[in-house]
């Protein structure tokens, strides 16, 4: 009798685990896309939020406005010198000649302040600017802010200053291809 109640209460207990997970997964399948884990995604097709950060190059502020004229690919990343935001600004530097080429300017955003920056080009060799966003306001314009560290998420933004592209899920060993890829398509339709 006690054997058959632990197999009733066994089979109860899987029942409503699987029914939770059901439910979990039906509800994070309906947030509605312009949601990402870090917030409220810009709109594509609108201006870009605006921004003026430090950083580690030029006259050590940049601003969105400055780069109008040529398109933009802004990756916001977690930390400095932690494997996958490594391998991600290598793989942006490696093809930076391709982006120069397409009159394309690449920023990198993080929390990490400006002297995590300039230590972290120097040891990569990196010759695009990173951004210090220490308190996290531009990640939260772009919905990329979770706690205390941007999330991985990267936007392209035209000549004019409009959000055309977002990248939310994103592989840092092929992403800068990812974005290449749909850079071209975008430029291509522009034209």
């Amino acid at each position: 009798m006690i054997l058959v109640y632990t197999m009733i209460s066994r089979r109860t207990f899987f029942s409503i685990l699987f029914a939770s997970c059901l439910a979990l997964l039906s509800w994070l399948n309906s947030t509605p896309v312009a949601h990402a884990i870090g917030g409220k995604l810009p709109a594509i097709n609108q201006p870009a939020p605006e921004f003026t950060l430090p950083t580690n190059t030029g006259d050590g502020k940049l601003s969105l406005s400055d780069l109008r004229g040529q398109w933009v690919v802004l990756y916001f990343y977690p930390q400095d010198f932690t494997s996958g935001c490594t391998i991600e600004a290598r793989r942006f530097q490696q093809d930076l000649p391709k982006y120069l080429e397409k009159n394309t300017q690449i920023i990198g955003i993080s929390a990490d302040d400006v002297d995590s920056h300039a230590e972290f080009c120097d040891s990569e060799g990196l010759k695009f600017p990173l951004l210090a966003d220490t308190t996290g306001a531009v990640s939260k314009a772009y919905g990329s802010w979770i706690g205390f560290v941007s999330m991985r998420h990267s936007f392209i933004i035209d000549p004019e200053g409009i959000l055309r592209e977002t990248f939310v899920k994103v592989n840092p060993s092929i992403h800068s291809t990812e974005v290449l890829a749909r850079l071209e398509k975008l430029q291509s339709a522009a034209s």
